[in-house]
């Protein structure tokens, strides 16, 4: 997700107008506007301020992750298996999804047995 439209989602889910927002940046309606629209980039001290003000993760803003904390529901062990996933090759990748979604498969079909 473009970090624009994440601006105009977390803006939108507080019941929030683009004139609140510029306030708390101290920018004007239409500068605002076009950082929701993509058309300038916006400035790294405003996403600072807007994660401090939402209290998400620069990371959140940025699109980079979908938990709004910055945190992960993952275990260190998940973590760490998706950092060996990360390193493999696109071949490789679709070798192991390809085994995931027959050991998932197999444990459904068993499952509907018992």
């Amino acid at each position: 997700m473009a970090y624009y439209q994440r601006l105009k989602d977390l803006r939108e889910d507080n019941d929030l107008e683009q004139k609140d927002i510029a306030n708390v940046l101290g920018i004007s309606i239409n500068q605002y506007g076009r950082y929701e629209r993509g058309e300038n980039d916006i400035r790294f001290e405003h996403i600072i301020k807007l994660a401090e003000y939402y209290k998400v993760s620069i990371d959140y803003i940025a699109g980079i992750t979908n938990y709004q904390n910055g945190e992960s529901s993952l275990s260190s062990e998940e973590l760490k298996v998706l950092d060996i996933y990360h390193d493999l090759s696109d071949m490789e990748r679709g070798e192991l999804k390809y085994h995931i979604k027959q050991l998932y498969a197999e444990r459904k079909r068993r499952s509907q047995t018992a």
